[in-house]
């Protein structure tokens, strides 16, 4: 899956990118006007992370905001060559 997240499926999604000219009212102008509409895409900020699922580590493309409010769980980092207590 390209450009899609692997939590919540956000993906891309088309829009207008409008162009204006003129100074706006409360600067002392007339208002401005729109003199250009073109397509644009609005692409999900994704990360590449290291994901926990099911005691095991996979790497997955996850959208910031899954990662900022928590619903990924991140792995344990474990120390290397820490030696084992029995």
């Amino acid at each position: 899956m390209g450009m899609q997240c692997a939590v919540c499926g956000k993906k891309p999604v088309i829009g207008n990118q409008k162009t204006y000219r003129g100074k706006a009212k409360y600067l002392g102008g007339v208002g401005k006007k729109i003199t250009g509409i073109s397509k644009r895409t609005f692409k999900p900020n994704l990360q590449r992370i290291k994901v926990a699922v099911d005691g095991e580590t996979k790497r997955s493309r996850v959208c910031a905001q899954c990662i900022r409010s928590g619903r990924v769980q991140r792995p344990v980092k474990v120390k290397p060559f820490a030696s084992v207590q029995v």
